[in-house]
């Protein structure tokens, strides 16, 4: 049977909003030449027919072909598929002495090109290798990430939702934080609030840091103990039927840290010469060197060194917490309405602490919007 269904006040992703995602699927898969796309256990797979699955060896997900769905399922999970929510479609089913890559090439026509799930794991593609030949395979990558990346006003609305939740978590965690707090009592915290909010699981993931562990973007291992006067990092998410939310905030108990409060007010500028930059049909590359303007003026960088920036100033989020676009160096994608992504170019001084404000930009036909107010001072959420 099904897991309950959690409520909230946001309406979930529609069947016909996904019927209308593989029309338009179809109309690529058209316009590159494309007899069928499979779709893996992936995010994609939810995306696209609204059935969610986990990843294992054995390939499970569905075909997309000019007039079909037919969804690929082990013969002994038939009856679990059935119960789950999906797009109405056809089952074939593979037994386990069976090939799955044998049922697929089956449904796809006579020479005709079969486009994978760039999310796959390779195992599957060997095995599609050596039922159907390379030549007759192609990266759906590019057409799944840019139909993607390309939010709708209810794709939207659920990440607002998400975000404002975990905005709120942050603010409760800043007024109960002490001297003597472990981290791992923050994390605990947040995941149990995150879970009162009907988020889907409770945390997707929580980095709690303290004092000079704040300057690794993605946390220290083992406990930490909050000291009186360390710099305090909390980056943490959770989803809302799927839809992620994703927010950073670096701040200070005590007041009148000189040093804490120029590093957060260089962090902050760059954060917004972000948000300055995002202008409909900018390359995306554009925000990232924005940020990095803004640091090497300071003093710091430049590129990726230390002290400054070391990572891109942002990611695509949706149904994964990291997917296009991706706001770096290189990528030459135009921003266009509907497109999600961080704000997030962290300022790292090795050994000592670092500085990370990360709030959410979507794309609308005016320009950008914040999905969160960025942190106003170093002191507060």
């Amino acid at each position: 049977m099904s897991l309950p269904v959690r409520s909230h006040p946001v309406a979930a992703i529609t069947d016909e909003e996904r019927r209308s995602r593989l029309s338009r699927l179809r109309e690529r898969m058209q316009a590159h030449g494309i007899a069928a796309t499979l779709l893996g256990p992936t995010e994609s797979l939810r995306y696209f027919t609204g059935l969610v699955w986990h990843l294992s060896e054995r390939l499970l997900g569905a075909v997309v072909t000019e007039d079909r769905l037919t969804y690929i399922v082990p013969g002994f999970e038939r009856s679990r598929v059935e119960t789950l929510p999906h797009l109405p479609g056809e089952i074939a089913v593979w037994e386990e002495e069976e090939s799955p890559a044998t049922l697929v090439s089956r449904l796809v026509s006579p020479s005709g090109k079969l486009a994978l799930d760039d999310a796959l794991p390779l195992a599957f593609y060997h095995a599609f290798t050596g039922e159907m030949g390379a030549s007759r395979l192609v990266d759906a990558g590019p057409v799944i990430r840019a139909l993607r990346a390309i939010k709708s006003p209810a794709e939207i609305a659920l990440i607002q939702y998400a975000m404002g939740i975990t905005l709120d978590i942050h603010r409760k965690v800043r007024d109960t934080l002490t001297a003597g707090t472990a981290a791992s009592d923050v994390a605990r915290f947040i995941d149990q609030q995150h879970r009162a909010a009907s988020a889907d699981g409770g945390s997707t993931f929580c980095i709690v840091s303290f004092g000079a562990a704040t300057a690794l973007p993605h946390g220290a291992d083992g406990e930490q103990i909050l000291q009186a006067g360390d710099v305090i990092l909390v980056d943490t998410g959770c989803r809302i039927d799927g839809y992620h939310s994703d927010l950073t905030r670096t701040y200070m108990l005590d007041e009148g840290n000189r040093e804490f409060e120029r590093a957060w007010a260089i962090e902050r500028e760059g954060q917004q010469a972000v948000f300055d930059a995002a202008k409909l049909g900018t390359p995306c590359e554009s925000l990232d060197a924005a940020a990095r303007n803004v640091f090497a003026r300071h003093g710091l960088g430049p590129d990726y060194r230390l002290p400054g920036l070391p990572h891109r100033a942002g990611h695509g989020l949706g149904l994964e917490i990291h997917e296009a676009p991706y706001i770096v160096r290189g990528n030459k994608t135009p921003l266009a309405p509907g497109m999600c992504f961080s704000n997030e170019p962290m300022v790292v001084f090795p050994g000592t602490f670092g500085v990370r404000l990360e709030d959410h930009i979507y794309m609308s036909e005016d320009g950008p919007h914040w999905f969160t107010t960025p942190a106003e001072n170093p002191y507060a959420v």
